[in-house]
């Protein structure tokens, strides 16, 4: 593991180290490696580039915790506009997934807030479900930090019962994930899995690499040979290769799981993946509110954060 990533991650949380880094102009450089835009404006040549690729797209609105209504009704008004953009520029389904799909934190939709904060995060969720859904496209729920996890997952079990194509996140690095994949492995459910980017505590966490990797083959067998439809977050070749391998040994062909990967991240790789016949799907991620986004990405692997400061010593 990245032995700066625990720095890395606590200055996700600084207000003084956002300041500092959104102040200096060679940081939007980096932006722009990993992030998409701050505007919609800007999203959809991105987007409209990916889906030329032969790639698959699911778009994050940046913005997480939010403690204030106006503001988290203005976050669902952002996603249904988004929709309507997005629904112009599909051509239908890759196999039996949608080819654009978006991601959302609930505490972007107000799970946080005083009093009704589940409440108004799962209307909220709903409404965007229903607009999603006449127009094609997909909605995955995020997975944010360990506090949130069993509020999420009831939020998503209740909306899938209208809307049963709503996909859910489960990060490798906390213990509890081996054994959420084994409960919802059995239904047909979309279930992204990703390491984990959050700064977790031993004691609801792996903290060493190699037990996070070992924690995903498990948990990712599981999924692979259950009845869902499991989609593999990771740039990890070992990762990569056995989920590879495991569709080979369950008979699961190209249309019942997918790879993910990021936005700015071996993209090479990526073209790679599609162009074998693999669903690949892009996370394509925009907004003004990037910083914590892009401090996760800087903490996950060292070569993003060696990018990073070529670029403020001037060599990018």
């Amino acid at each position: 593991m990245n032995p700066l990533r625990p720095a890395i991650l606590a200055a996700a949380g600084s207000p003084r180290m956002k300041r500092m880094l959104t102040g200096i102009p060679v940081t939007a450089n980096i932006v722009r490696r990993f992030v998409a835009g701050e505007t919609r404006d800007e999203l959809i040549p991105v987007v409209r580039g990916l889906l030329g690729s032969g790639r698959m797209i699911s778009v994050d609105f940046l913005g997480e915790n939010t403690t204030d209504r106006a503001q988290a009704d203005a976050t669902l008004a952002e996603y249904l506009s988004l929709i309507n953009d997005l629904a112009v520029l599909d051509d239908g389904r890759s196999g039996a997934a949608a080819r654009i799909e978006v991601s959302v934190k609930l505490s972007a939709l107000g799970q946080a807030l005083p009093d009704d904060g589940p409440a108004t995060a799962t209307e909220n969720l709903r409404i965007l479900c229903a607009k999603a859904g006449q127009a094609g496209v997909w909605v995955t729920v995020d997975a944010e930090d360990h506090t949130t996890t069993d509020a999420t997952l009831a939020t998503v079990h209740a909306v899938r019962a209208e809307f049963p194509w709503l996909g859910a996140v489960l990060q490798a690095y906390l213990y509890r994930t081996e054994a959420d994949c084994r409960e919802l492995s059995g239904a047909e459910l979309r279930i992204r899995l990703c390491k984990g980017a959050y700064r977790e505590p031993r004691a609801v966490a792996f903290q060493r690499a190699s037990e996070v990797t070992d924690s995903y083959l498990r948990c990712l067998d599981t999924l692979m040979r259950g009845a869902g439809y499991p989609m593999v977050a990771s740039h990890d070749p070992v990762l990569i290769t056995a989920a590879q391998q495991l569709a080979v040994e369950t008979g699961r062909g190209t249309d019942r799981f997918e790879q993910q990967m990021l936005y700015g991240v071996r993209d090479t790789e990526q073209l790679r993946l599609a162009a074998a016949g693999t669903a690949m799907r892009v996370y394509v991620p925009y907004g003004d509110q990037w910083y914590g986004y892009l401090t996760r990405r800087l903490a996950e692997r060292p070569a993003n954060l060696a990018f990073f400061l070529r670029a403020l010593a001037g060599d990018s």
